[in-house]
C-alpha cells in the first residue's frame, strides 16, 4: 500500500516508525517546517522529519496546503491512503480527496470527546479516568469524521501529560498498523460519531498555567499533571516565579497558599479545599529539583505563602 504520512511531533513519529517496521511503502512525508528551538533558537527538524530522513523517505514541509501550487507535490504520487497524526496544518477537501482510500487520522481521545488540539491535557484536567485512540476516516470538519476503530486506556491518578502521551503514542502506532491490515472491513463498518458527548480540547495557553491557591487541591493536582511539561503549572514564592512539576493531594486545611509543613521530601501547601504535597519544583533560572534538594538550597518556613 502506497502511503503519504503527515505528522510532526513525537506522537506522530511513533506511528510513522511503526508503519515502516510493518513494511508499508511510505512515498512522501509531510511535516511542519523546521522551527527555532532551545536556548540558542537553532532551527530544529520535527521528530517525524528525523524518522523520515533516517529512512531516506522524501520530506515535504509546506507552511500551508491551500493552493494548487502547495498541493502539487502530492498530486503526482497516486497514493492509496494518507495517514495523519498531529500534523498541525489543516487539510482542505481537495487534499483529503487525493488518496484512493482517503485519509485516516490517529486521534488521542475517545471521540467525540476532546476533538481538537490538546486532547491528552484536557482529559487529565477534566479528571477523566479513561481515554484512548480513535482511528478516524477524515472529513473536512475538526475531528468529525467516521470512526473506524476505538482503543481504550485508563488514565491513572499519577499520569501526567508526558506519561499519558507516551502510552497513547504506542497505542496509536499499534492501532494504525492494525487498521491498515483490516482496512476494507473497517471502512465498510465505519460509524458516525454520536451527537451526544461532544467536547473540544482547546489549544493550551500559558496564562492557564497560573495556580490559584483558592481552588480545590484535587483540581490543582490535575492542573499540575496536565500541564507537565507544557506550559507547566506556575506560582510564585517571595516574589519569584516558581514552577510546580509534581504534587499530590493530602489531608489538611489552612489559608490558601500557606505552607503548613516542611517534610523531608515535600512541601505541604494549603489550598481552597484540602492541601497539596509538592515534591518537585523549579525556581526561575534554576533546575527542576526534588523538594528535599529545593529545601536544602532555599529557606522556606511554615506559615509563608506561595502565590505572593
Amino acid at each position: 500500500m502506497k502511503i503519504i504520512f503527515a505528522g510532526t511531533p513525537d506522537f506522530a513519529a511513533s506511528a510513522l516508525q511503526a508503519l515502516i517496521d510493518a513494511g508499508h511503502e511510505i512515498t512522501l512525508v509531510l511535516t511542519q517546517p523546521d522551527r527555532p528551538s532551545g536556548r540558542g533558537m537553532k532551527l530544529t527538524a520535527s521528530a517525524v522529519k528525523e524518522v523520515a530522513v533516517a529512512h531516506q523517505i522524501p520530506v515535504y514541509q509546506p507552511e500551508k496546503l491551500r493552493t494548487s501550487e502547495q498541493q502539487a507535490p502530492l498530486q503526482g504520487i497516486d497514493a492509496d491512503i494518507m495517514v495523519v497524526a498531529a500534523y498541525g496544518i489543516i487539510l482542505p477537501q481537495s487534499v483529503l480527496d487525493l488518496p484512493r482510500l482517503g485519509c485516516l487520522n490517529i486521534h488521542a481521545s475517545l471521540l467525540p470527546r476532546w476533538r481538537g488540539a490538546a486532547p491528552i491535557q484536557r482529559a487529565i484536567l477534566a479528571g477523566d479516568t479513561e481515554t484512548g485512540i480513535t482511528i478516524m476516516q477524515m472529513d473536512a470538519g475538526l475531528d468529525t469524521g467516521d470512526m473506524l476503530s476505538i482503543h481504550r486506556t485508563a488514565i491513572e491518578p499519577t499520569d501526567n501529560a508526558t506519561s499519558l502521551h507516551d502510552k497513547l503514542a504506542v497505542q496509536g502506532a499499534q492501532a494504525i498498523v492494525a487498521a491498515l491490515a483490516d482496512l476494507p472491513q473497517l471502512q465498510a463498518q465505519r460509524q458516525a460519531q454520536p451527537e451526544a458527548g461532544v467536547t473540544y480540547a482547546e489549544k493550551l495557553k500559558k496564562e492557564e498555567a497560573q495556580i490559584d491557591w483558592l481552588q480545590d487541591a484535587v483540581q490543582l493536582d490535575r492542573m499540575i499533571r496536565a500541564f507537565n511539561p507544557f506550559p507547566s503549572a506556575q506560582s510564585s514564592w517571595q516574589g519569584q516565579p516558581v514552577k510546580i512539576w509534581q504534587a499530590s493531594v493530602c489531608d489538611g486545611q489552612g489559608q490558601a497558599g500557606q505552607i503548613l509543613a516542611l517534610e523531608k521530601d515535600a512541601i505541604v501547601v494549603a489550598c481552597g479545599v484540602g492541601t497539596l504535597r509538592i515534591t518537585e519544583l523549579q525556581k526561575a533560572g534554576g533546575k527542576r529539583l526534588g523538594a528535599q534538594a529545593f529545601l536544602s538550597g532555599n529557606e522556606l518556613s511554615i506559615g509563608q505563602f506561595f502565590g505572593q
